[in-house]
């Protein structure tokens, strides 16, 4: 039977010093077992998640009470698990995911603030390691930039690779970079690599806005135990499975007007809005039930098909929706929960 996999944690950042200094409001309050009130002018409104997470939250925190941990366990055993960070523009989403923006191979973020990749990936090598030499480990890394799919492991400037369709394997990109690690070091450079050639942008809200929807998928292959002489699987060994764990930081949605955008700035920004657009879509319309649902038009953006697998298909995932408690983001801020909310009644069968 279906079984309900989206399920949508929510994380409030703090205030930031401009926000302080300006006198905003704060909006947001956590209330304890899973459920956000967002209180202001002309609204009063309650929502249910899985989990929320206030201002005073730890990255660790973030990471044992979303069921990350298990997320990882699950693509050790072969299941296909994603993770989204969404939200407004300048709510978190990288930080979570990633931590500091600041960090780099001279300088590393310190173990607390570390995100949920890094903290997956260390757990991902843990087992790893328990299991001996039974787990083959690989990375991609990709953007999606003004609608083009752009290789971030790859050498040399970023160029844009073809998405194609197959049967057996759904939508995928051509020749992307997969590349093997062993060791957290090893993939904790490949991201800070990877992450420091995708394109950013300094507006009015964020000093260091995504300007792309990136996707780092690692890929997990267990092998079955093969004797060195026949190089056939050995009595009661279990058969290789294949898993992977993908983790989604969407681009911020914003408005042109309060980011102050212009010229490239205003092109990439309808580009972000149209294709979270089109991800909205899909989600409700695979939220209705499953007699009601109409086409699900995943081919109106590249973010949609590189994600209908997660989205719709046999995919558990988990969302975070990062939002900020500023009475300036209220609009931006009902729009993320209530994207959430709708997120939470998809099903999908793992």
């Amino acid at each position: 039977s279906d079984t309900c996999v989206h399920a949508p944690t929510v994380r409030v950042r703090p205030l930031t010093c401009t926000e302080t200094r300006r006198g905003d409001q704060r909006v947001v309050h956590s209330l304890g077992d899973g459920t956000v009130h967002v209180s202001a002018a002309r609204h009063d409104v309650t929502f249910g998640f899985s989990a929320v997470f206030d201002a005073g939250a730890s990255q660790e925190a973030v990471f044992e009470g979303s069921g990350m941990r298990q997320l990882v366990e699950l693509a050790i055993d072969g299941f296909s698990c994603t993770v989204f960070a969404f939200g407004q523009t300048g709510s978190g989403k990288t930080y979570t995911l990633m931590g500091p923006l600041a960090q780099s191979e001279t300088r590393p973020a310190a173990p607390g603030l570390l995100g949920l990749m890094q903290r997956s990936f260390a757990c991902l090598l843990e087992q790893s390691q328990s299991c001996g030499s039974g787990l083959a480990l690989s990375v991609s890394y990709l953007e999606i930039y003004n609608e083009q799919v752009r290789d971030l492991l790859s050498p040399g400037p970023p160029c844009a690779l073809p998405l194609r369709w197959s049967k057996t394997r759904g939508f995928y990109v051509e020749n992307q970079l997969n590349v093997d690690f062993e060791s957290l070091e090893a993939i904790a450079d490949l991201l800070l690599q990877g992450s420091q050639r995708r394109r950013t942008s300094a507006h009015t809200l964020n000093r260091h806005s995504s300007r792309s929807h990136a996707l780092l998928t690692i890929h997990v292959r267990s092998r079955a135990s093969i004797t060195p002489t026949t190089r056939v699987p050995q009595p009661g060994a279990c058969p290789s499975k294949q898993g992977t764990l993908c983790f989604v930081d969407l681009a911020g949605s914003e408005r042109v007007k309060e980011t102050g955008s212009s010229g490239e700035l205003s092109v990439e920004a309808n580009n972000i809005n149209r294709s979270l657009l089109a991800l909205g879509h899909c989600i409700s319309l695979l939220a209705k039930p499953q007699g009601k649902r109409m086409h699900i038009p995943y081919r109106d953006s590249k973010l949609t098909r590189l994600l209908a697998r997660s989205l719709g298909g046999s995919g558990i995932t988990l969302m975070v929706a990062c939002i900020s408690p500023s009475s300036r983001c209220l609009s931006e801020t009902l729009s993320t929960l209530h994207y959430a909310s709708r997120a939470r009644r998809v099903t999908t069968r793992p």
